[in-house]
């Protein structure tokens, strides 16, 4: 069995895996949008998921088996739900603002998930993570800077989103608690797609085969990165592999610019790396604390 310090002796592996997942994920959100020209969000969202079930199947068997009392099928179907929304928003938000914005942007899902832990699951808030809480949020104004320029229904979509998933991972931590882990993602996988479908036939427009491939590219792309975490999270600490997801967002800035003709802004890099500081803050107390970890150990889109 891994202690802490067989993980920490292989903080190069994990860093390296932690950059692996981050590519996979920023490569994800470009294709995403890339695909945002040619298929209506809430359609690429549902297929995204529906094609993502294939993922799904080595754990159909004890999905199947497994009895789940009334109360976690609750939890599951309002999971799917919240999750649902932060999808087709986050979708939508894909295609209205920069790529490195809906990057720096999903970097405050875990500071509302620390917000939520504190009202939901009875956690405590210290002084020192008010301070990186305010901090971050400081962070999204610098991003957003309301009054300087104009707020469009993207960084709104994205604000909602990373609501919407902060929400998500409190029911799963605590469904996570009674239900493997894997049988946990597999719920959120089949309620989701069971939530867009009525709203992607409502949208529904024809695509060729090639989109198709693309669609499976993006669902393989997504479950790579959460393979690369789950590793990365395996061989080294918290403390040791959140800081390499800042390249996340450096990806993402040079991407933009290459491939999108984006400008590269220096205030979203600013305020994206205060909130990644003080994520990253957040979870070394919590390693140094010893304490049972409460909010995301990855900030990368799980979408």
């Amino acid at each position: 069995m891994s202690t802490p310090d067989s993980k920490q002796q292989r903080p190069l592996a994990g860093i390296l895996w932690m950059l692996a997942a981050g590519l996979c994920f920023v490569l994800m959100t470009a294709l995403v949008k890339v695909m945002g020209g040619t298929m209506h969000p809430v359609q690429l969202a549902f297929l995204r998921y529906l094609l993502g079930l294939v993922f799904v199947l080595p754990v159909i068997r004890p999905l199947i088996t497994t009895r789940f009392t009334p109360r976690q099928w609750s939890l599951f179907g309002i999971r799917g739900a919240m999750h649902s929304v932060a999808v087709m928003l986050w979708f939508y938000a894909m295609t209205q603002i920069p790529l490195a914005e809906v990057t720096a942007m999903n970097y405050l899902t875990p500071i509302y998930v620390t917000l939520g832990a504190v009202f939901l699951l009875g956690e405590k808030l210290a002084a020192r993570r008010i301070s990186a809480i305010v901090i971050a949020l400081f962070g999204a104004l610098i991003i957003l800077r309301p009054g300087f320029r104009d707020v469009s229904p993207g960084h709104l979509a994205m604000l909602g989103t990373t609501l919407m998933l902060g929400g998500s991972y409190l029911l799963a931590k605590v469904t996570v608690d009674e239900v493997r882990p894997a049988l946990v993602l597999a719920q959120m996988s089949l309620w989701v797609t069971l939530f867009l479908a009525p709203f992607a036939v409502a949208v529904w427009q024809p695509f060729s085969p090639s989109d198709l491939g693309l669609v499976f590219l993006i669902a393989a792309l997504a479950t790579a990165g959460h393979y690369g975490m789950t590793r990365a999270l395996q061989a080294a600490p918290v403390a040791v592999t959140q800081p390499a997801t800042f390249l996340q967002l450096v990806w993402s800035v040079a991407l933009g610019a290459l491939a999108f003709d984006e400008g590269v802004d220096p205030w979203v890099v600013a305020g994206g790396t205060l909130i990644l500081a003080s994520v990253s803050f957040i979870s070394w107390r919590e390693a140094a604390l010893n304490r049972r970890q409460i909010t995301p150990v990855n900030i990368a889109p799980k979408l």
